[in-house]
């Protein structure tokens, strides 16, 4: 590899040739030789945004010159496109501020600014510090960026995934809203419900997550940016995080307000673990709801048997024939990777040391993970099994009329003792409920039908009466 020599505040660096960023980059690049899992593409862009609004606040603050504001934002542009991606090297593991990774888009914007410059003819320099960073600090770039991906994917990915395993659950829920099955507490029967009632129960835990998830935004749009360096906006104009915040609101259309207190803003990540805590949340869940369509899918012959998921791809490969609950399978996968960032975010909250807190980069890898993963699986979910997922009738209907324990809706009429014999002699004898109960009480076939009928049943009150 062609390398050039960079200089910065501690000497000289060979920086590949053809990099936009410089030295700091580059020494960040050495240091930190961890994981090479880089930045995800999502702060990227937002370190884009939080330079392009930056500029425009400092050019309408007379702070930054217009035609060197327009250099950044036109290099800013192209961060945000995805464009520049690969001048962002750095590892995640890497200074707790993300000071390194404001330095590499304050050294790419610079460079690539520059070369927009130069292509213009215009006797231009654009500094990574004095112009791109001007009124600026990591210590409130990279908190401003998480902030802003993490919006932004919310609003993106998120949410619409959300609501569409929302509407998928409510819809097949209607689809087959007379048909009764066996319900299961303890793994074990019970009274009977309809697939309406299970399906709009999944339909509500999903619907209260997009509540949690909305709620939580309220604290995660005020933005740090302004704090600068310990919360105190030194360096920078009193009233450029107002301004940004304005800015960064047009840009991307979601609302943002400057912190109300920076010295929170910076010091702590409670916004973003708030807004985390509300993906595991979800991911528990989801979870929930997924282990229960593997419950009721399983068999074909010596499971529960109460849904047909589709058949999607072969499920074995030695077991010819075999189809799994694949999209339910990584449904829990996601689900449980969410719950172990969620711990990563809250461990990495308690290290707000006095003005700042030191994680910001891990607690960006992991917040934006859960918010992408969770999005798009709730989508796949709806679209690839529960759209697709029909009922056992037959078998259905089959587990029902034995169900020994809707004998519990004669309680009223015979006595919970009476009924338990019923239902025990029901079940040791493998004989329908109703023959046994003509034989044991004194109840009328027709009074008997009425009390046993498993539709009634899912109404509540007393069925008997």
């Amino acid at each position: 590899m062609e390398m050039r020599i960079e200089k910065d505040s501690m000497g000289e660096v060979k920086v590949p040739k053809n990099a936009y960023y410089q030295a700091q980059t580059q020494r960040a690049v050495d240091n930190f030789p961890i994981s090479g899992i880089k930045m995800k593409s999502s702060i990227i862009k937002s370190l884009g945004l939080v330079k392009y609004c930056a500029a425009v606040a400092n050019e309408e603050l007379g702070l930054v010159p217009k035609n060197i504001a327009a250099l950044i934002k036109e290099a800013s542009e192209e961060v945000i496109s995805g464009k520049l991606n690969e001048h962002f090297p750095i590892d995640i593991y890497q200074t707790g501020s993300g000071t390194s990774s404001n330095m590499n888009a304050n050294e790419v914007i610079s460079s690539r600014a520059n070369e927009i410059a130069k292509e213009k003819n215009l006797d231009l320099f654009v500094h990574p510090n004095d112009h791109v960073n001007f009124g600026q600090s990591s210590n409130d770039v990279f908190p401003t960026a998480l902030r802003v991906a993490a919006m932004m994917m919310t609003h993106e990915i998120l949410i619409p995934g959300m609501n569409t395993l929302h509407g998928s659950l409510l819809k097949k829920g209607e689809e087959y809203k007379d048909i009764v099955k066996t319900g299961r507490t303890h793994l074990m029967d019970a009274m009977p419900v309809t697939f309406k009632q299970t399906f709009g129960g999944y339909a509500r835990q999903v619907e209260l997550g997009i509540q949690r998830v909305n709620a939580s935004l309220k604290r995660v749009m005020e933005l740090p940016q302004g704090g600068t360096a310990v919360g105190t906006g030194i360096n920078t104009h009193a009233d450029f995080g107002v301004k940004f915040a304005k800015a960064m609101s047009k840009k991307t259309n979601i609302d943002f307000v400057e912190a109300q207190n920076h010295f929170e803003a910076q010091a702590t990540v409670d916004a973003p673990a708030e807004l985390s805590a509300m993906l595991k949340t979800y991911a528990t869940s989801l979870l929930k709801i997924a282990n229960d369509f593997r419950w009721m899918n399983s068999g074909p012959n010596s499971g529960i048997g109460d849904i047909v998921l589709a058949a999607l791809q072969p499920g074995s490969s030695i077991m010819p024939g075999k189809v799994n609950p694949v999209i339910e399978e990584s449904v829990c996968m996601v689900c449980a990777q969410a719950i172990g960032n969620d711990t990563t975010v809250s461990i990495a909250a308690q290290s707000g040391n006095f003005e700042l807190n030191v994680m910001f980069p891990v607690v960006a890898h992991n917040l934006l993970e859960s918010i992408e993963l969770l999005g798009k699986v709730s989508r796949n979910f709806a679209e690839r099994s529960v759209n697709l997922l029909n009922i056992n009738l037959e078998n259905v209907a089959d587990k029902v009329n034995k169900n020994p324990i809707l004998v519990t809706a004669l309680n009223p009429l015979i006595g919970y003792d009476l009924a338990a014999k019923i239902a025990k002699k029901a079940y040791k004898e493998k004989r329908a409920l109703l023959e046994v109960a003509k034989e044991m009480c004194d109840l009328s076939e027709t009074e008997l039908k009425a009390a046993l009928d498993p539709m009634k049943m899912t109404l509540g009150g007393f069925v008997g009466k």
